[in-house]
């Protein structure tokens, strides 16, 4: 295997976003093939005694076991980084699986995290529930009030881990601010960018250490595999995250790596589609519910902040009904063409109700305290034509009685 013409670093890094997304981190083989190549493989062999030893001490670059190398699952990490600004990059087997190798691969017992109150419900168990476990402590605050931060801090803190926009509330939390303040103390921020991808947020640019990512979301973009990353510094992902994921396996296959490859090739056309798409989406039901959490609109309250952290919407955004979970699963449940699915990031437009679903596990005091009503409805707008979404939506909320 060699790099293709120009792969060098520094060629690459002089590329625009777009023509990352699509030859980034491109490996050939002697076949010379213009589609990445798939490596189906668990092992590699050796020439000799010597090379298989060299290779273990770390002296000779070659492949070792896809528990720690495999091609493509090497060209999707180099991508990856070369689209967040990053370093490096390690991918992981899910967006969770990035999200527990973040945090756990630098936390101690004795150690303390501040976590914002909004987040994906298998986030807030992480802070809730597994980190306590092995003697971490959590502050949650609220991601939008900057003072909440800094007043979070203890001697003892180590992580600010938190989305923006978040899911399913769309807050918005102050990048810039939030990583300043890290900086300043010496903690290490971790930013979940699965619900914007580098496409339409690059939180590295205004001061993140490091970024994690559900790429089974946009990046891979047609709901087919599962797959995570976290981007940061060389030091950080090769002294710090790898040896925890070495050891621990939570490794992504190469295929899903190779699916994924191919969804980046189309990333920047998909979410400017749906942006776009929801945008229009959202202008509709702004006129139809008592309340939507959309940041393009001029109803969200941190509008100017989320139009000077992202270049654009992307497809997600919710709606909240007064009726509670009765008004929201009739709506669901008359839909035509919208499927009800808790996935995101779909080419397909998708809608769920997060307080049964995503964040149901989190019990009703939780969701309470998180801002996820029994009358949300989180909706991921697709690459349909938008009208043919608003004409379903206008039939179920007639149906629900809006």
């Amino acid at each position: 295997m060699k790099r293709t013409t120009g792969q060098d670093r520094a060629a690459t890094r002089k590329w625009r976003a777009a023509t990352r997304a699509v030859r980034g981190g491109t490996w050939r083989s002697e076949q010379g093939e213009t589609s990445e190549a798939l490596f189906l493989t668990s092992g590699y062999s050796y020439d000799d005694a010597g090379t298989a030893a060299a290779r273990f001490a770390g002296d000779d670059d070659g492949m070792t076991y896809s528990r720690l190398q495999n091609p493509t699952v090497q060209m999707l990490e180099e991508r990856i980084a070369l689209m967040e600004g990053a370093e490096a990059c390690r991918t992981q087997a899910s967006g969770m699986a990035a999200m527990t190798t973040a945090l756990l691969c630098q936390l101690s017992p004795g150690d303390h995290m501040v976590s914002a109150r909004a987040a994906f419900g298998s986030c807030r168990w992480l802070a809730d529930n597994l980190l306590p476990r092995f003697g971490i402590e959590t502050t949650i605050v609220d991601a939008r009030e900057n003072a909440a931060w800094e007043a979070a801090i203890q001697p003892n803190t180590k992580v600010f881990f938190f989305e923006t926009p978040a899911n399913p509330t769309m807050d918005i939390a102050d990048l810039e601010f939030i990583c300043g303040l890290a900086k300043a103390h010496g903690i290490t921020t971790v930013v979940d960018n699965a619900l914007t991808t580098p496409a339409l947020q690059r939180p590295i640019e205004w001061g993140a250490d490091v970024v994690a990512h559900s790429a089974t979301k946009m990046m891979e973009g047609q709901g087919r595999v599962n797959a995570g990353a976290v981007c940061g510094s060389e030091a950080f992902i090769n002294d710090v995250l790898l040896p925890f994921q070495r050891n621990t396996g939570p490794i992504l296959a190469p295929f899903n790596a190779w699916i994924v490859l191919k969804g980046l090739e189309t990333l920047d056309l998909r979410v400017s589609r749906q942006s776009a798409n929801a945008l229009k989406v959202g202008q509709f039901l702004e006129t139809r519910v008592p309340v939507i959490l959309h940041p393009w609109l001029e109803s969200h309250p941190r509008q100017d902040l989320a139009k000077k952290q992202m270049d654009d919407c992307g497809p997600l955004f919710s709606v909240v009904l007064d009726g509670g979970r009765e008004q929201a699963h009739t709506l669901l449940d008359a839909l035509e063409l919208i499927d009800i699915s808790n996935n995101f990031g779909d080419a397909r437009s998708l809608m769920c109700h997060p307080a049964s679903t995503t964040h149901h596990n989190m019990g009703p005091e939780g969701r309470e305290a998180a801002g996820v009503s029994e009358g949300m409805l989180r909706i991921n707008v697709g690459l349909e034509d938008p009208d043919d979404v608003i004409e379903d939506l206008d039939q179920a909320l007639s149906r629900a009685g809006l």
